[in-house]
């Protein structure tokens, strides 16, 4: 019998699979060749070089402004207003008349005890000079002495009342809005208007407890409000840091003063508050994108020139601050060249191996971290 034909289909099915393979053999040997540093196509990737600088490591905190000093002005005596001496929104200075309340009652009194005291002077004269004489017993003497006193000190009552009468600014500020008018009856427990003092403005914030030992009074600090343009930079200092941790919240109270403030920003705002915790000085730092982790600990792609040809060394460091998206590093082992280039992001979705070649370019100016 004669042998049996092989189907034309299954010829077909074979001669495929072969071509496939070897096909796929040629694409992953150029694959490794180009990935491991062979004579294939170059990586292109941003680089940015190593800089040194000046490393701040922040506190980013919410905080509430109040004025620097605020009063609510109340009279010491009761009395009926006579005149108001100030528009609201004003500027006022320490000791400006406000408000004056009637002192007709008391300006009488007052004209009833100098004449007391001024009898009470003749009086203690006379007494004094038959005293010498020996003319009257020293228990009179006593009691005319007494009487004088007496009278005196009734006398400077009358005047300090007076004085009350005219309700003046105890600091320079801004008035409020006033609660009252002419004609009104005040008593001590009425308002009649606000003061504040606007020269300055203080900040009351928490500082978690893990970080209270290094704010202090002096530690300086900025803050950002949305009622401020971006470009606004406020600066302040902080001025007392309590000694006690809050056992609810795990924090202590701080507070801080803001001198030459903005017109914008108004006590009773929020505020982000930027607290200086440290300053490491002339550091090397690299964006925080140039940081690849792996298991065997934190590197950076370093460009290095080989042959004429740039290609990737990965250089193990030791990662230290980090602030505004840029890290502080040291190598391992060895030095980092001045202005040595690294791959500044992506470094771990980019095909890179050690010797691989590269195609640098510079980071674009949107992902560049300003100092």
């Amino acid at each position: 019998m004669p042998a049996p034909r092989p189907c034309l289909a299954t010829t077909a099915l074979l001669a495929l699979l072969l071509i496939t393979g070897c096909g796929q053999k040629k694409t992953e040997t150029a694959a490794a060749g180009s990935g491991r540093g062979g004579g294939g196509q170059k990586q292109p990737v941003e680089v940015v070089a190593i800089e040194r600088r000046d490393l701040a490591d922040m506190l980013t905190l919410v905080g509430s402004l109040a004025a620097n000093e605020a009063a609510e002005l109340r009279p010491e005596i009761a009395g009926q207003v006579r005149a108001v001496m100030f528009e609201e929104g004003e500027h006022v200075a320490k000791g400006q008349v406000l408000v004056k309340i009637d002192d007709a009652e008391l300006r009488a009194q007052l004209a009833q005890a100098e004449s007391a005291f001024q009898l009470a002077e003749l009086n203690l004269r006379r007494s004094e000079n038959l005293g010498e004489n020996r003319t009257i017993s020293q228990a009179e003497l006593d009691r005319t002495r007494s009487e004088h006193a007496s009278a005196r000190a009734a006398l400077s009552l009358l005047r300090v009342r007076l004085d009350k009468t005219e309700i003046k600014a105890p600091f320079d500020g801004v008035t409020g809005a006033r609660a009252m008018s002419p004609g009104d009856y005040l008593t001590a427990q009425t308002v009649i208007t606000t003061l504040n003092d606007l020269a300055r403005l203080k900040i009351d914030f928490q500082v978690p407890e893990r970080f209270a030992a290094k704010v202090k009074p002096g530690t300086p600090f900025t803050l950002r409000s949305p009622g401020l343009p971006a470009d606004v930079k406020v600066t302040g200092e902080v001025y007392f840091a309590s000694a006690v941790i809050d056992r609810a919240t795990r924090s202590t109270q701080v507070k801080g003063y803001v001198t030459e403030p903005p017109a914008a920003l108004k006590p009773g705002m929020f505020a982000n508050v930027d607290v200086v915790l440290e300053v490491r000085r002339s550091v090397l730092t690299v964006p925080e994108g140039a940081i690849l982790t792996t298991a065997n600990g934190a590197s950076v792609i370093a460009v290095k020139s080989d042959k004429g040809d740039s290609v990737a060394e990965f250089v193990p460091v030791r990662l230290g601050l980090r602030s505004r998206g840029l890290v502080e590093v040291q190598p391992l082992k060895g030095e980092f060249a001045d202005q040595q280039p690294v791959v500044a992001s992506g470094v771990g979705g980019l095909n890179i191996f050690p010797g691989t070649k590269l195609e640098p370019r510079p980071l674009k100016p949107e992902f560049r971290v300003a100092d």
